[in-house]
């Protein structure tokens, strides 16, 4: 509580943080394939889906700034390829494989494979 002329105020309480995500039934082809035609944005998909699990915005790698990557992750957020959601003051991306898979079958498998295929190859 703080002192407010003598009498003590309670600390206002705070709502927790959310992100706002599409439905995917809502997105279209041309959304998720503009999303995933960028390098960056392949490569965070393809670490969330090599990893198997929800991961910290700032534990993917890549060639570019944090500021840069926060706006892939928009872009991946909002065509419905990735949920984003807090854990205390962490922001966690999860892939929303099963529901892409629902919506577009094959697409997200094959993007990663793709991905895969040209990081070997070195020609990414």
């Amino acid at each position: 509580m703080r002192p407010f002329q003598g009498v003590a105020v309670p600390r206002p309480l705070t709502a927790a943080r959310t992100v706002e995500h599409p439905d995917v039934s809502e997105v279209s082809l041309q959304q998720v394939m503009e999303a995933l035609a960028d390098p960056v944005r392949r490569a965070v998909v393809s670490q969330l889906a090599g990893r198997g699990e929800d991961m910290t915005c700032g534990s993917f790698v890549t060639p570019v700034s944090v500021s840069t990557l926060t706006h892939h992750f928009n872009t991946l957020r909002e065509a419905g390829v990735i949920r984003q959601y807090y854990v205390g003051t962490a922001k966690m991306n999860a892939l929303r494989a099963d529901e892409i898979e629902g919506r577009f079958p094959g697409l997200l498998s094959a993007v990663v494979a793709a991905a895969g295929t040209e990081t070997r190859a070195g020609t990414t």
